[in-house]
């Protein structure tokens, strides 16, 4: 594995990553698949062909795992995804690295300050409650 340098990291995630959080509805009356009420995710997406570098950010941060992902709207190729979904990897490994190596795009630094907010949220465990539930389905509502 190569070594790869922090900034690095950042610029690729500035421009193809994504910190989220699958949420269920607590309105919603349909029955939902998802298994929790809350999932955090940190990823990013590469075209197929890039896909060692997500071997290697696996590498670097030891946690995630690398998937492939078929896209099938016309003009875009199959890409690879490295996503990390474990909450005390997210926690310990992710969190830290993004608040001491800082994003640079304003819209990327909003995201992972809810991201951050919803995880601690998580931590104290309110989102096993109605009003933490509600709570982090509205700040994940003022994410990209």
């Amino acid at each position: 594995m190569q070594k790869i340098d922090p900034n690095y990291i950042v610029g690729l995630v500035d421009g193809e990553g994504s910190f989220t959080v699958y949420v269920r509805d607590p309105d919603s009356s349909k029955k939902v698949k998802r298994r929790t009420k809350v999932e955090p995710r940190f990823y990013l997406k590469l075209i197929e062909k890039d896909r060692d570098m997500l071997d290697n950010l696996k590498e670097f941060f030891g946690c995630g795992n690398v998937y492939f992902q078929q896209d099938k709207r016309t003009n875009h190729q199959d890409c690879y995804r490295f996503e990390v979904s474990n909450r005390d990897d997210l926690k310990n490994i992710i969190i830290p690295f993004f608040e001491k190596n800082c994003l640079q795009f304003n819209s990327k630094k909003s995201d992972f300050k809810l991201f951050c907010q919803i995880m601690k949220l998580i931590d104290k465990k309110e989102h096993l409650q109605e009003f933490g539930l509600r709570k982090i389905f509205l700040l994940k509502k003022k994410m990209h």
